[in-house]
């Protein structure tokens, strides 16, 4: 299967991070994600409710990353992933990077991020 929704750079701030000024001051980050489901049904028909509604997806992974105040990346992506496994059992797998856009080190880099990848077992 081949068939993936794409959703790219949602940018919201929040707390992450491990330094005593991350843990108060929320920072900017983008989110990528790909979720991998079978588009057949929803193609067959031209039937939104027989794919998985983007907009519910942004918003689980704002509000994931935004109530866990996590202190990783890491973490972060880990989490967003398995709620987006969790939203909806058609969905085989789903990537996620995230991204902080304001990473608080001395060198000149435009972000710092990681990525992840779940699979249904």
């Amino acid at each position: 299967m081949s068939d993936v929704i794409e959703l790219r750079g949602l940018r919201f701030s929040c707390i992450v991070g491990v330094l005593d000024h991350e843990r108060v001051n929320e920072q900017p980050i983008s989110l990528d994600i790909d979720i991998k489901r079978s588009f057949k049904r929803a193609v067959k028909g031209d039937d939104v409710l027989e794919t998985t509604n983007y907009a519910d997806i942004l918003r689980l992974a704002k509000d994931v990353a935004v109530i866990g105040k996590f202190q990783l990346l890491e973490t972060l992506a880990d989490r967003v992933a398995k709620a987006i496994l969790a939203y909806d059992d058609a969905i085989t797998s789903v990537r996620v990077s995230v991204q902080k856009l304001e990473p608080p080190v001395e060198e000149d880099v435009s972000s710092v991020g990681v990525r992840t990848r779940r699979r249904r077992v």
